[in-house]
């Protein structure tokens, strides 16, 4: 289901579409509303790039079996396309 945040909110907030993506991502992931797979799909990034990004954060990421089992099985369907 998409969601649409008006452009009003989005240049309220200063930043581009991708950085309040990622934004939202981050704050999702870290109050555990989302788990990794899905806050780094929503933020759009690489699974490197958000694992980097959550260390610059300080932002703790506990990386379950599942979550890689996840990843894997994305970056493979990715990569089929």
């Amino acid at each position: 289901m998409p969601i649409l945040i008006s452009d009003d909110i989005i240049q309220q907030s200063s930043l581009t579409e991708q950085e309040f993506k990622i934004e939202m991502a981050l704050l999702l992931y870290e109050s555990k509303l989302l788990n990794f797979s899905k806050a780094r799909e929503l933020s759009g990034l690489d699974i490197l790039a958000f694992l980097q990004l959550l260390g610059q954060r300080k932002i703790e990421a506990p990386y379950s079996a599942e979550d890689f089992e996840n990843d894997l099985r994305l970056s493979r369907q990715i990569r089929l396309q």
